[in-house]
């Protein structure tokens, strides 16, 4: 995060020295992008030491929810700066304006562009190796940033080739309309988190291959819940055991079952088992999240 921050103060000095050389308003809307990265890192990193506080008293569950505050954060400032450049934009449409300098401009957005995809890259990579969202949302969103710029520096060149003026202008409107995009799919993650989504379905499909392998064993499951809270996951389910066992060989079972669903995501998985005995038709009473009356007529086959 501290390599985000770094990224994003080089690349608005950058782009804001193509902009002020060249008074496009396409290099102004991808300098103004950059401000929005530097708010974001800044953000991220503070949403970054809160998420890796460990449980307390008030936060039972720990804190790793808080990067998705980051991400809504982040989703809003993009926002409000993709407004901002339409705003400025529109006036450039009814009196386009001659551009000056755009081969020094160019070379300074290229400069820029090769920051952040360093930069991205990087993070990109550390967020995987360490399964933080945080780095590597954050890494993404600067390698979007260098698309735009790519799009912003062809469009530029096209003013410069053919002296349609207008169409500076109309690239920082495509520019914003892209921005608002990338701020509704971060706001859009970000409240799905908040809402306790389950984890992706591919990891499900882990947990449920190993579950039923056990079936064999005169042991079956039901009651698979599943949320991402940040980088931990949170996993559980009802464990369903002969009646005859011991509350110790249930037990051994279950510790068994859960450590090597733990082992499955590397330890960032908390997985909490609740025992109940297979014979008894009321064991299928509470086989989704609010616990069902039992009467004859219940399918026990679900």
């Amino acid at each position: 995060m501290y390599l985000s921050i770094a990224a994003a103060v080089a690349t608005i000095g950058l782009k804001f020295i193509a902009y002020f050389k060249t008074g496009s308003m396409g290099f102004f809307s991808d300098a103004l992008e950059s401000f929005v990265n530097l708010f974001a890192a800044i953000i991220a990193l503070i949403l970054l030491h809160i998420s890796e506080k460990p449980a307390d008293k008030e936060h039972e569950y720990g804190h790793g929810k808080a990067e998705y505050f980051s991400s809504a954060i982040e989703g809003a400032l993009i926002l409000i700066a993709a407004f901002s450049i339409i705003y400025a934009s529109v006036p450039r449409i009814i009196n386009p304006q001659p551009l000056e300098n755009l081969g020094t401009g160019t070379l300074f957005s290229i400069a820029a562009s090769l920051i952040n995809l360093f930069a991205g890259l990087v993070l990109i990579k550390n967020g995987k190796k360490n399964k933080s969202l945080i780095l590597e949302a954050d890494g993404k969103h600067l390698l979007t940033d260098v698309w735009t710029s790519i799009g912003v520096i062809v469009g530029i060149l096209l003013v410069k080739f053919t002296g349609f003026y207008i169409l500076d202008p109309i690239i920082a409107i495509v520019v914003a309309l892209n921005i608002v995009y990338t701020g509704y799919k971060l706001i859009s993650r970000s409240a799905n988190g908040l809402m306790d989504a389950a984890i992706p379905r591919e990891e499900i499909k882990q947990i449920t291959n190993y579950l039923d392998s056990l079936k064999g064993n005169n042991i079956d499951y039901h009651s698979l819940l599943t949320r991402q809270a940040g980088q931990r996951k949170f996993i559980s389910f009802h464990l369903l055991v002969p009646g005859k066992w011991t509350v110790k060989q249930g037990h051994d079972h279950a510790e068994e079952i859960e450590q090597y669903i733990e082992n499955i995501f590397d330890e960032t998985a908390t997985v909490t088992t609740h025992i109940e005995p297979i014979e008894d038709p009321l064991s299928m009473n509470d086989i989704q999240i609010d616990r069902l009356n039992y009467s004859e007529d219940f399918d026990t086959s679900v």
